[in-house]
């Protein structure tokens, strides 16, 4: 029984210095983490934010990818079953060519030289030759985007913002459909997409850029897409001359149902290329998001409410059209405006292109055959005026307090103007070129027969 009495006493004693030790290793290891602390809270602020800025968010990689399929979408088929559609059967498949060929050639141009020239530096015009063949573009480097706070993988940006390159130049093909050559579009696209497109991407997004230093706000491309696509459309139909025929045969368009489905995809991809604009999965693309949700369908409304009074009957291509209206207008505006400002530009869009399309056109005297100027380049300097109006704190917008809509609007107005004169000289010149070094314009009986079978061999529908 001393035995074990004894036994129990030294394990006892044995576990008391145990715990003592343990105690002590536990306090001298608390008192580390808390002077570890202690430091990491002193150190410089500057220090800490490298690591946090450079940090890439899966979530915000995948949404951008996605934005980036999404504006492809737009494109390819959406933008060439909407203007497949309006045009006649004979001439069907060569606009579904024009638009994704013109696409697939600036795609392949942006990464040669495009990307470089709009984003590869700083400048006031245009950026610089650094990143020519996405020279120094790896897995490892990060997008150098106008938001500072916005670190996505570079290849991605190059991805997104070649598709807005894209479809831009795809835009313009509308205005001369029906009458134009192929090898004429492509050479007329590398010209304007080099003098035009580039250097007002830059302007506009760019490091360094003119409009951006200013202080002009286009969320998505009111000015750097539709007002630019637009302008050059509107130029090229003065250049080609009106179709064969054009006001004294009807040239309905051949398939409503197939400009629908065109418009309502054009629709869905808009998501991407506004809220996709944002360049981040967060509020700010939440709120460009439901703008385009809502200006669209206010611009649906408008425009039938306006044919109905105009003309006695609301149409599917008025529905149609006041859809695309809706987006372009809010475009530029979708980022800092508030939903019922978002509303009001739709609402205002469905009317005024309403009018550039009918009344507007027959004072221009243009055959733009699928109205790029009445839609885009009305729609885009709409938009962009009224931008300056509704990013008002005081109307729903995001800017505070100090924030002068007069101010904003003669800004916005420069980078309007700016926009519509350089576009316009550019695609003049391009258009000049083009005719001189291989002609513009398919003979009189080739545009009779239907481009489908004169310029690819080919028809959509089989008699």
């Amino acid at each position: 029984m001393k035995r074990l009495l004894a036994i129990l006493a030294l394990g006892s004693m044995l576990l008391g210095f145990a715990g003592a030790s343990f105690a002590q290793d536990a306090a001298s290891a608390a008192a580390s983490a808390v002077e570890a602390a202690s430091d990491a809270a002193g150190a410089p602020a500057e220090a800490a934010a490298p690591a946090a800025a450079s940090a890439v968010h899966k979530g915000d990689v995948a949404w951008m990818m996605t934005a980036t399929l999404l504006v492809l979408f737009m494109a390819v088929p959406g933008l060439a079953l909407f203007y497949g559609g309006l045009v006649r059967a004979k001439n069907m498949l060569s606009v579904l060519m024009q638009v994704m060929v013109v696409f697939s050639l600036i795609s392949v141009l942006w990464a040669v030289y495009g990307y470089s020239l709009a984003f590869g530096g700083e400048g006031l015009i245009i950026a610089g030759f650094d990143k020519l063949f996405l020279s120094g573009v790896t897995i490892d480097t990060l997008a150098d985007t106008f938001t500072a706070d916005v670190k996505l993988p570079e290849y991605v940006f190059v991805a997104f913002q070649a598709t807005f390159a894209g479809i831009t130049c795809a835009l313009i093909v509308g205005s001369f459909a029906e009458r134009i050559k192929f090898s004429a579009v492509l050479l007329f696209s590398v010209i304007w997409f080099t003098l035009a497109y580039l250097p007002i991407a830059h302007m506009v997004w760019g490091a360094g850029g003119y409009l951006l230093d200013k202080g002009a706000l286009d969320f998505a491309g009111g000015t750097v897409v539709h007002i630019n696509a637009g302008i050059a459309g509107l130029v090229g139909a003065y250049m080609l001359g009106k179709r064969v025929g054009y006001g004294k045969e009807a040239m309905p368009p051949h398939s409503l149902p197939l400009t629908m489905v065109g418009a309502a995809m054009l629709w869905v991809g808009w998501f991407g290329f506004n809220a996709g604009s944002n360049l981040e999965a967060t509020s700010g693309a939440a709120l460009a998001f439901v703008n385009t949700l809502l200006a669209t369908a206010a611009a649906v409304l408008t425009w039938c409410l306006g044919e109905a009074l105009t003309k006695g009957k609301a149409s599917m291509l008025g529905a149609a059209s006041g859809a695309v209206a809706g987006l372009v207008a809010i475009t530029p505006a979708c980022g800092t405006v508030g939903p019922i400002g978002a509303i009001v530009i739709g609402g205002a869009a469905g009317f005024v292109c309403l009018w550039g399309v009918n009344g507007l056109k027959r004072m221009l005297g243009a055959d733009d055959s699928l109205d790029v100027f009445g839609v885009h380049g009305v729609g885009g300097i709409l938009g962009a005026i009224l931008t300056g109006v509704f990013s008002a704190a005081s109307l729903g917008g995001i800017k505070g307090d100090d924030y002068s809509i007069a101010s904003q609007v003669l800004i916005q107005l420069e980078g309007v103007i700016i926009t519509i004169v350089w576009s316009a000289v550019v695609a003049f010149v391009a258009y000049k070129v083009v005719d001189t070094l291989i002609g513009l314009r398919v003979p009189e009986e080739e545009e009779r027969e239907g481009l489908d079978i004169t310029s690819h061999g080919e028809t959509a529908y089989s008699k």
